[in-house]
């Protein structure tokens, strides 16, 4: 047996096998008495099944589709299914394994609970834009309600990775590029689904995924490679995931990439050595979906020694690859396994359950009535359109919005009355049919014969790529009518209009897995009628729909207001009409960074000095010859109706000692004619440290409102753990000397003060 090497070690050289982490001397509690009486009863055999997550249901999310699963879960072969919900199709197979079974261990029903079960809130990567951590977990609580009234109880979310490459479609699924800023909102997704005692029935399991870094795979390409120093994975990547492992996530998921030549799913490193002995975890751990399978395509060896890594690094469930059930048995058998990891992962499994209460009643999770109260409510319709409001980003406005009902408006794009891609990719359960287009929520809530819709375009025109999206759900059509006259009827419309909306953006299936993009600009088509209408003179406010950050340098320069509107969810055309009439004021902010074109990518605020910064006088310093080195739109970045302006920053003191706190003060004026949101940010610097430090990193926010003319000051404490990083020798610390501290509306505007630490 290969013994692994201390975690700090391996975590730079990714060993992949190991030893068992030992559990505590301590009382057995009443869960592990239990769990160790019902293994001390199993087979072999019943206790692979328990480690075997097979997909049966209305939809699949890979290549396989798990065959004859009601067979398997009566021999007891089963310990979880994937993708089955409703009261009735779950109470079905808990029936199998609860009356058929020797042993009668229920089954875990997981599923891909993204942004909301069937009430469906606004893509990851807007309620980040909202910053607003309550209303965070509050969108995670009615999720985990609505999926518990629907037979489930095990949710694959939050995804917390990291992610700095618009390209990769998956940022759609996430909190965007900050480490701080991610690690609140997995801490808040965490406590929405789980709430404070998994055991009622309106609770789930959370899935914290993918661990780990895989919102670093090179090239923004889905499942690709990821070779990374320490630092960066312990400074960076990794604590959004163990904020949630310090929330209490009861589970996690390993990820599809290879992390410095081991794949995650073989390594146990991460698996066991930093994950469980390191930060304490001891709940369930799954693959993604056949990742087993696919450690063969990474090279680690042939299908048995596939699933025999993955056993021993740290997984305890196998999503739909069946390589437990048909390998494990015959390893143990030839010795090449001990059936201890067996156990162990198996112990964790029917924790898991205990936990959720399933071994109290099988059935909790299945009532009809429940499922008839919960699900689409009018309290959760609510809530998803106060979250897709303040998730809406007004990127720019030269004085055009507001709009009015009193002017003559061409509502123009293939996403005016679009239905079908407002729920966005990863909508799982949700029912486009019912979403309201924004054709719908300006017509019904600011109604006036002056407004006129045309198509302008298709959502896209190129075949090949129809053809792909649609062969995954895209629902993609080209209109009857050519481009070119689709395009002379908009212009035809803009002309006679006092103003034009021009609602454009993404397929949803062009986010999310498997949806990297080389070119993040808008579809040429969409780009050509834009074109036509800006020839026309009238102002144009360009309406965008879309998962990730797009490179938007001409229509920043040429257009007069852009509004960010990402996938809202179910009742995004009402708040997206609200914004542009002006009920509600604009208030969200970018948690990733929009550059100017994908020749800057990766770019984020937090990065470092070189020994040559940019400047433009001098040649041989850091930038481009084309395009200057700053983003188009900065992270933190968000306009409003409302002006705020910033006052000096105060400090309590100019010198503090490691057990002193500081306080940062500040006063924010609304200068403008609108009351409004605003939401101030905090940031630090070490200017000089052992090793190189950003220029700037996260560390607080506080959203205030305030009214046309009000000024309000608020306060900011910051601490010695603020100030902590890896060192020279990778000891977690604050070095003595000089930082500053900014505070401003965004990651570039923003207010300066210095202080020393002793």
């Amino acid at each position: 047996m290969i013994t692994r090497k201390s975690t700090l070690i391996c975590l730079m050289t990714i060993c992949s096998l190991g030893t068992i982490a030992q559990p505590k001397k301590a009382q057995p509690s009443k869960m592990d008495k239990f769990v160790t009486t019902l293994l001390a009863r199993m087979t072999l055999d019943e206790k692979i099944g328990q480690l075997n997550l097979p997909a049966i249901g209305f939809d699949v999310t890979g290549p396989i589709l798990s065959q004859g699963v009601e067979g398997k879960i009566e021999k007891g072969l089963v310990g979880g299914v994937f993708n089955t919900f409703t009261p009735n199709a779950v109470r079905k197979l808990q029936e199998l394994a609860v009356t058929k079974t020797r042993l009668k261990i229920p089954l875990l029903f997981g599923y891909d609970v993204i942004h909301g079960h069937k009430t469906i809130f606004p893509m990851p990567i807007a309620l980040s834009a909202t910053w607003n951590l309550p209303l965070i977990q509050q969108t995670a609580r009615a999720a985990a309600e609505e999926a518990s009234a629907d037979g489930l109880n095990w949710v694959f979310s939050p995804m917390v990775d990291i992610a700095r490459d618009p390209r990769w479609g998956r940022v759609a699924e996430g909190a965007g590029e900050d480490t701080w800023l991610g690690s609140q909102i997995a801490t808040a997704m965490v406590k929405g689904y789980q709430g404070d005692d998994l055991s009622l029935n309106n609770t789930v399991l959370a899935c914290v995924k993918h661990f780990a870094l895989y919102g670093a795979a090179e090239g923004g390409r889905d499942y690709n490679t990821v070779d990374m120093s320490e630092r960066k994975m312990m400074e960076t990547y990794l604590p959004p995931y163990k904020a949630a492992v310090d929330a209490g996530a009861g589970s996690v998921m390993s990820s599809f990439n290879e992390i410095n030549g081991t794949p995650a799913a073989a390594s146990g490193a991460l698996l066991t050595d930093l994950l469980r002995k390191k930060w304490g975890f001891k709940g369930l751990v799954a693959t993604d979906y056949t990742a087993i399978v696919e450690l063969t395509k990474h090279g680690i060896g042939d299908v048995p020694e596939a699933g025999r890594q993955a056993l021993i690094a740290g997984n305890d469930m196998d999503m739909v690859s069946e390589i437990y059930i048909n390998e494990l048995k015959k390893l143990v058998q030839a010795k090449k396994l001990d059936v201890a990891y067996i156990d162990l992962a198996c112990r964790r499994v029917l924790e898991a359950k205990y936990k959720l209460g399933l071994f109290d009643d099988p059935y909790r999770y299945v009532n009809e009535d429940r499922a008839a109260n919960e699900i689409m409510n009018a309290e959760k319709l609510a809530l998803s359109k106060r979250a897709a409001a303040e998730s809406i980003v007004l990127l720019k406005n030269n004085n055009v919005l507001p709009l009015n009902q009193q002017q003559k408006i061409a509502f123009i794009g293939p996403l005016v009355q679009d239905k079908r891609n407002l729920i966005g990719s990863w909508s799982g359960a949700g029912d486009w049919t019912k979403a309201i287009s924004v054709w719908a929520g300006v017509n019904e809530n600011y109604p006036s014969k002056k407004y006129t819709y045309t198509k302008g375009c298709n959502l896209i025109d190129d075949k090949d790529l129809m053809a792909r999206l649609n062969r995954n759900g895209a629902d993609l059509t080209l209109d009857a009518k050519s481009p070119a006259d689709m395009i002379d009827e908009a212009v035809s419309a803009a002309k006679k209009a006092d103003i034009a909306v021009v609602v454009l953006g993404e397929s949803f299936m062009m986010t999310g897995e498997a949806a990297s993009r080389s070119d993040i600009g808008l579809p040429e088509n969409q780009k050509a009628l834009l074109k036509a209408l800006k020839a026309t003179g009238k102002p144009i406010v360009l309406v965008l729909m879309n998962g990730r950050p797009l490179t938007l340098q001409w229509e920043d320069d040429n257009l007069n207001a852009i509004v960010e509107t990402w996938y809202g969810g179910h009742r995004a055309g009402e708040a997206i009409a609200d914004v542009l009439f002006g009920k509600y004021n604009p208030s969200g902010k970018l948690t990733m960074t929009f550059p100017r074109n994908i020749g800057q990518i990766p770019i984020y605020y937090s990065a470092k000095n070189t020994g040559r910064p940019i400047d433009p006088n001098e040649k041989y310093t850091s930038k481009y010859l084309d395009v200057p080195n700053t983003p188009l739109y900065p992270f933190g970045f968000g306009l409003s109706y409302a002006k705020f302006e910033y006052g000096a920053i105060s400090l309590s003191k100019e010198v503090i000692k490691a057990t002193d706190k500081l306080t940062a003060t500040v006063t924010i004026t609304n200068t403008g004619k609108y009351d409004g949101e605003e939401t101030a940010q905090l940031y630090v610097r070490d200017v000089v440290g052992s090793v190189t430090r950003p220029v700037k990193e996260l560390k607080g926010f506080k959203k205030l409102f305030l009214k046309a003319g009000e000024s309000k000051t608020i306060t900011f404490a910051l601490d010695v753990y603020d100030l902590k990083f890896y060192d020279i020798n990778m000891k977690y610390t604050a070095e003595p000397g000089e930082f500053q501290v900014f505070i401003g509306t965004n990651s570039r505007d923003l207010q300066t003060a210095t202080f020393r630490l002793l």
